[in-house]
């Protein structure tokens, strides 16, 4: 039974090339929303929390401040609607999901960016 399901995910579903990121960085997700008959292109950029599974069922968490509110979003790496995906600025964590991060506030919620 795996193995089918391997080879429905290798053949069928189409893999898009992005830029390998990971928890802590600072990226722009590049998505497309269709209203009616319309669609336009929309962006959502936050800190990584955390990337999750593998293969064609992965996705990854992003979270930006609103204000004072949080949001948070889960994209599934294979989405069709998804175009691009921009790293703007890789983050030095010690962790691969950082959870604790919905909890600071002020100069704590910054993360320091990762040389080279």
């Amino acid at each position: 039974m795996e193995s089918i399901i391997k080879f429905v995910q290798d053949e069928l579903i189409v893999k898009k090339e992005f830029p390998k990121f990971s928890a802590g960085d600072t990226i722009t997700v590049y998505y497309e929303i269709k209203e009616g008959e319309k669609s336009r292109t929309q962006f959502f950029r936050g800190v990584v929390i955390q990337r999750k599974g593998s293969g064609a069922t992965e996705t990854f968490t992003i979270r930006k401040m609103s204000g004072t509110v949080g949001v948070e979003r889960i994209f599934p790496i294979n989405m069709p609607a998804l175009q691009t995906i921009e790293v703007n600025k890789r983050g030095k964590v010690r962790r691969a999901r950082i959870t604790y991060f919905r909890n600071l506030t002020g100069k704590r919620a910054n993360i320091k960016e990762r040389r080279g």
